[in-house]
C-alpha cells in the first residue's frame, strides 16, 4: 500500500532550505562512503607495478625469487579474481542488498591486503591476490550501481563519475607511495609495506557502510515500500519530488518480473540485447587499451632507452593525468551527453594511438623518443580518462532494469575484467613480436568501437532510471536501434 503523500510543512517543522542541505550532506556522504571501495579498487591495481620489482629479489633478499611466469602468475591473479567477484558481488546485491555487499567486499579487501602482505611464498601471494581481486571485481560492480540509485537524474551522472575519480586517485597514490617508499625504504621489505596500504580503505568502508542508507530502489524491489520511502525523504531535497520519484519506483516495480538473478537476464529478447550492450561496452573500454599504458607504462618507457628509476618516476604522470582528466570529466558529464562522450573519447584515442606508433617506429631510440613516447602516453590519457573511462562506469549504472540490476552489472562488468585480463596477457606479447605495430593494432580496434558506439549506445542523460528502462525495453523489444 503507498501511504499517503507527506504533508505540507508545519510551522517549526524543518524549513525546505534546511531540508536542502540536510539532504545534500546525505548524499555527499554516502558518495565519499561508498567510494572508499573505488578507492581501495584504484590502489590495489596501481601498487603492483611498484611492488614486483621488489617482489622479483631472491628470498634471502627479501623477495619472493619471482620469474617471468610466477611474475605474469602474481600481475593476473587480481584480475582474473575481479571476474569472478564482479560476477557474483552482482547477484548477492540484488538478493541481499547493496550495503551487505559492501560490507562483505570491504572485509575481503582487508582478507586479501592482509593475505599478501604477510604472503610467505609465490602460492600465497597468488591466492591472496585473487582474493583481493574478487574484491575489486565486486566493487567495481557494486559502488557505481549504488551511487546510482540512490542520486537523482540530475546528479547521477556527475555523483557516479566521482567513482572513476576515486579510482585514478588510488592508482596515483599508489604510484606516488610507491615511489615515495621505494626512495626513503631502505629495506628490501619495502614491498609488503606498499601492499598493506591497501587495507585502510578497506576499513574505511567496512566501518563507513554503517552510517548510510540503503537503496531505496532495492528496498521496493522487495516490497519494503515504507522505508523506501523514508529514505528517499532523506535524500531528496524537495519531498514532493520525492513522493513522485516513489510513485515512478512502484509503478516500474509491479511491471517488472518477478524473476531474478543471472538466467532472467536471458529470459526476454530486450534484456539479452541489452546484456550483449553492456558486455561489448566492456569490450570498448578495455580494448583501447588503457590498462596496457597503466600497467606496462614502465616497459614502455625502458624500450626507448629510459632508465629503471626514471621509468618509474614517469610512471606517476600517469596519475597526475589521469586525476586531472576524470575530474574535467565529472564537469563535462553533466554538461554534454553520454554518447558525444564516447565518440569524442574514442576519436581522439585513435589518434594518440597511431602518433605513439609512428614515434616509435620513427624515430630513433634516445631522449626525444622516451618524451615523445611519454606525451603520446599522456595524451591517450587525458583523452580516455576524460571521456571514456568515466562514461563507461556511468553507463553499467543506468542501462539495466532493476529487478535485474546487480545480475547484469555483474555479468557485463565481469565480461569487462576478462577483456583487462585478456589485453594485460597479449600486450607484452604483441610488443615483442610486432613492436611499435601493436599500437596501430589498438588504433584499428578503436575504430570499429567507434562505429558501435555510434549505431547501439543509448543516450541516458537526464532520465530517471525507470525512464531509461522503459525506453530501452520499448526499442530492443521492437528491434529497433536503442540511440
Amino acid at each position: 500500500m503507498l501511504a499517503s503523500t507527506p504533508a505540507p510543512h508545519a510551522a517549526g517543522a524543518e524549513t525546505d532550505d534546511a531540508a536542502a542541505k540536510r539532504a545534500n550532506r546525505l548524499i555527499i556522504r554516502v558518495a565519499v562512503i561508498a567510494t572508499m571501495g573505488a578507492l581501495a579498487f584504484g590502489y590495489d591495481t596501481g601498487v603492483i607495478s611498484g611492488a614486483l620489482p621488489f617482489m622479483t629479489l631472491p628470498a634471502d633478499q627479501g623477495g619472493l625469487g619471482l620469474t617471468p611466469m610466477t611474475e605474469g602468475l602474481v600481475a593476473s591473479s587480481l584480475i582474473l579474481g575481479a571476474a569472478l567477484g564482479s560476477l557474483f558481488a552482482g547477484h548477492l546485491a540484488d538478493r541481499f542488498g547493496r550495503l551487505t555487499a559492501l560490507k562483505g567486499l570491504a572485509i575481503l579487501f582487508m582478507i586479501g591486503a592482509l593475505g599478501s602482505t604477510l604472503a610467505p611464498d609465490v602460492t600465497v601471494m597468488v591466492i591472496t591476490r585473487f582474493i583481493l581481486g574478487m574484491a575489486v571485481g565486486g566493487a567495481s560492480a557494486t559502488v557505481p550501481m549504488f551511487l546510482a540509485e540512490m542520486a537523482g537524474p540530475k546528479r547521477r551522472g556527475r555523483l557516479v563519475s566521482q567513482n572513476e575519480l576515486m579510482i585514478v586517485l588510488g592508482q596515483f597514490l599508489a604510484y606516488s607511495s610507491n615511489a615515495l617508499l621505494a626512495y626513503f625504504a631502505h629495506t628490501p621489505h619495502v614491498w609488503r609495506y606498499m601492499l598493506a596500504i591497501a587495507m585502510l580503505p578497506a576499513a574505511l568502508l567496512y566501518v563507513g557502510m554503517h552510517f548510510v542508507p540503503k537503496s531505496p530502489r532495492w528496498l521496493a524491489s522487495k516490497d519494503r515500500y515504507d522505508e523506501a520511502r523514508e529514505v528517499l525523504l532523506e535524500i531528496r531535497a524537495d519531498p514532493e519530488q520525492a513522493e513522485r520519484e516513489m510513485k515512478e519506483i512502484i509503478r516500474q516495480n509491479e511491471i517488472d518480473h518477478e524473476q531474478s538473478g543471472w538466467f532472467a537476464a536471458f529470459g526476454e529478447a530486450w534484456t539479452r540485447k541489452l546484456l550483449y550492450i553492456g558486455m561489448a561496452l566492456g569490450f570498448v573500454a578495455q580494448f583501447t587499451g588503457v590498462n596496457a599504458f597503466m600497467y606496462f607504462t614502465p616497459i614502455i618507457l625502458k624500450s626507448t632507452g629510459l632508465g629503471t628509476n626514471a621509468a618509474l618516476t614517469a610512471t606517476i604522470g600517469n596519475g597526475v593525468v589521469s586525476v586531472l582528466a576524470t575530474v574535467l570529466g565529472i564537469w563535462l558529464v553533466g554538461r554534454i551527453g553520454r554518447r558525444p562522450m564516447l565518440i569524442s573519447g574514442l576519436s581522439f584515442v585513435v589518434l594518440a594511438q597511431v602518433a605513439l606508433g609512428l614515434v616509435l617506429s620513427l624515430i630513433p631510440s634516445g631522449p626525444m623518443q622516451s618524451y615523445l613516447a611519454l606525451g603520446c602516453i599522456l595524451m591517450f590519457l587525458l583523452f580516455m580518462q576524460t571521456f571514456i573511462a568515466p562514461v563507461y562506469w556511468l553507463l553499467m549504472s543506468e542501462l539495466f532494469p532493476s529487478h535485474l540490476r546487480g545480475s547484469m552489472t555483474g555479468m557485463a562488468v565481469c565480461f569487462q575484467w576478462i577483456c583487462n585480463a585478456t589485453v594485460a596477457f597479449l600486450f607484452p606479447l604483441s610488443l615483442s613480436l610486432f613492436g611499435s605495430a601493436t599500437f596501430l593494432v589498438f588504433a584499428g580496434i578503436n575504430v570499429v568501437s567507434l562505429i558501435f558506439v555510434m549505431i547501439w549506445v543509448p543516450e541516458t542523460k537526464g532520465k530517471s532510471l525507470e525512464q531509461i528502462e522503459r525506453h530501452l525495453e520499448k526499442h530492443l523489444g521492437e528491434d529497433e536501434v536503442p540511440a
